[in-house]
């Protein structure tokens, strides 16, 4: 990591290399000229994913959800407010199970909705379930 960190554009998933300082000062992508950071979860599909888990150097969170489970529709807006509370220190996405069955299966996701910590590819922790507001940025900042 160095003297930089590396941070995937949520828009156009080019790799930037960001000063320490100016993470706290909204940086911007140096290709598509949009914000780093949103506030928000950024939907991802395997390739993204990857992309996202592999290159950033802050811990990415992932919600493992689909459309058609109650208790992830219940969990949406707690993670979409975590995002904002997390931000810039931690990357939020959100991955739809039913549109990547097979990497879902490759990662042994079993029940949804189900959240992973990543780091530099590595997942560090994983929890089934739904989640209050308070409790899940508290585990996302202890397994992070």
């Amino acid at each position: 990591m160095g003297d930089q960190f590396h941070i995937v554009c949520p828009d156009c998933l080019a790799v930037n290399r960001v000063p320490p300082a100016r993470m706290e000062q909204n940086p911007r992508c140096g290709q598509c000229r949009q914000a780093l950071f949103k506030g928000e979860p950024v939907a991802v599909d395997a390739a993204a994913f990857r992309r996202h888990v592999e290159r950033n150097d802050i811990p990415v969170v992932v919600d493992f959800w689909a459309s058609w489970c109650a208790p992830c529709r219940m969990f949406a807006p707690i993670f979409e407010q975590a995002a904002s509370a997390l931000e810039p220190h931690v990357r939020l996405v959100k991955l739809n199970t039913e549109n990547e069955p097979a990497l879902a299966a490759e990662l042994g996701i079993r029940g949804i909705p189900t959240l992973a910590v990543f780091r530099h590819g590595q997942e560090l922790a994983r929890q089934a379930g739904v989640m209050d507001f308070q409790r899940f940025v508290n585990w996302v900042r202890q397994a992070a």
